[in-house]
């Protein structure tokens, strides 16, 4: 009998969500995520000393002048992210996520030329650019972002996705791939509601479930893939989804378990009777303003990743 793990890789394309090498390796997932968040907790990892000192020559480099030592600070941020990217390309035979500055999710103009910045260090450190996702925030700004660089050949992962209408954007945008936070749903309706929620009735769980009937009903290509898992039970029930981006913890949990496991999504689901719609900005964002848990959870997931994107900068600031 294969582990749920095993199992679960056959239906569905398994993508680790961590910045910890050792871990990537153990799981052998076909790609691997990262984030501010994540790369905060890698940089402080031993495997990673190198790099880290790596980024605060570069950083050194890129900026003499004495004044600008922030602007060394960012550099040397980015040299990093994208180092530890590089590594993880090293282990995993598809694509790599890497993040934007959470604090560029209400610029376009910005967010597009970060991502040019990241994809060139990519190739100046000697990397397979053409194996990144620029992950972007899907505000209104960062799906037109994702727009221009889709247009430009450069495939986008908009995460921090929360409501049906920012999955209909991202696909009418041409994003490549979406993240649909399950676990944080799932949050916001235990406290709004004061209750548990069974894996089949999880409201993230629904969500995911509704995107992916959505897309594949009329034809969408961008890709689906769950993310922030809080249990088990939340993965095994969307089996069959596209991608599933999961953390160590929990794909240990379905390495360890036997229990065999079924698929639930195949992409032709004839409850799905929902007409295809294109929301201009005005529609999208009462469509925010009316969903109060994705307008919340938007913004939250920002300050988190805004939050530790300044950590990790205070971190390298200190060596330089």
């Amino acid at each position: 009998m294969q582990n749920q793990l095993d199992q679960l890789k056959s239906m569905t394309k398994v993508v680790a969500d961590t910045g910890d090498i050792e871990a990537i390796r153990r799981y052998q997932p076909v790609d691997a995520t990262t984030n501010p968040s994540l790369i905060l907790k890698a940089a402080e990892l031993p495997a990673y000393k190198a790099l880290f000192d790596e980024a605060i020559a570069y950083g050194q480099r890129s900026s003499m002048d004495k004044t600008g030592k922030t602007e060394r600070v960012r550099n040397a941020c980015d040299w990093l992210t994208v180092g530890i990217g590089k590594e993880i390309q090293q282990v995993v035979p598809g694509y790599v996520s890497t993040e934007v500055d959470a604090r560029l999710s209400f610029d376009t103009d910005a967010s597009i030329h970060k991502a040019r910045q990241l994809l060139d260090l990519y190739k100046q450190q000697g990397a397979d650019s053409s194996r990144v996702l620029i992950k972007v925030a899907s505000t209104w700004e960062g799906i037109r972002a994702a727009e221009v660089l889709e247009q430009e050949g450069i495939r986008c992962n908009l995460t921090l996705l929360f409501s049906f209408a920012q999955a209909q954007a991202c696909a009418e945008a041409g994003a490549y791939l979406i993240s649909p936070f399950v676990g944080r749903i799932l949050d916001w309706y235990k406290k709004a509601e004061g209750r548990d929620f069974s894996a089949s009735e999880d409201p993230g769980v629904l969500s995911v479930s509704r995107i992916y009937n959505y897309y594949k009903k009329h034809g969408y290509k961008t890709v689906v893939m769950g993310a922030s898992f809080r249990n088990t039970g939340e993965i095994i029930e969307l089996a069959g989804c596209d991608c599933l981006t999961i953390g160590p913890d929990l794909l240990n949990q379905l390495e360890a378990s036997q229990t065999p496991l079924s698929q639930k999504l195949f992409g032709d689901d004839p409850r799905c009777n929902e007409e295809k719609v294109i929301l201009d900005e005005a529609a999208f964002r009462w469509a925010m303003n009316e969903d109060a848990m994705a307008t919340e959870k938007l913004a939250e997931g920002i300050r988190n990743f805004s939050a530790d994107q300044v950590k990790l900068e205070k971190l390298l600031f200190n060596s330089l």
